[in-house]
């Protein structure tokens, strides 16, 4: 399960009306999503964006973290999460994650089974080899949740 507080509020906002509106599917999200309106969606993401990050418990290795770095650097990771992994507008905050989601995740882009609002991660993360996206994840997942 992700970590909302400190998202970017477009980014929350923008995964609600997915949600809303079948694009995004989750067992404990899409039914309460349903019956919220633009406004309420505006406010809850204004409430998490407000919200102290913290970093979630993961047990990372030094070598995949160091790696996963490298690999982060190389693929312009920083490009539009920000050089602290912290988001922005429609991109979310990396830093502090759980481990268990963002790998998920990552394997979901590159199956295409999961997407962003323009399409970038879905591109981003095709050359990636499995191992490649586990040392990324140890990378994200080591990092502080605020800068």
């Amino acid at each position: 399960m992700p970590s909302l507080a400190g998202q970017p509020a477009f980014f929350t906002h923008w995964q609600l009306i997915k949600y809303r509106d079948g694009r995004r599917k989750d067992p404990q999200m899409s039914a309460p999503a349903q019956d919220l309106t633009d406004a309420d969606m505006a406010d809850l993401a204004a409430y998490y964006a407000a919200q102290r990050p913290r970093q979630r418990p993961a047990k990372t290795e030094p070598a995949r973290v160091a790696e996963g770095r490298r690999l982060a650097e190389i693929h312009h990771c920083t490009s539009c999460h920000r050089p602290d992994l912290s988001g922005q507008q429609q991109v979310p905050r990396l830093a502090g994650q759980d481990f268990d989601y963002l790998l998920k995740l990552l394997r979901s882009f590159k199956a295409k089974t999961a997407t962003d609002l323009d399409g970038l991660m879905t591109m981003s993360a095709q050359p990636l080899r499995e191992e490649e996206i586990v040392d990324l994840v140890h990378f994200l997942a080591s990092l502080g949740a605020e800068p």
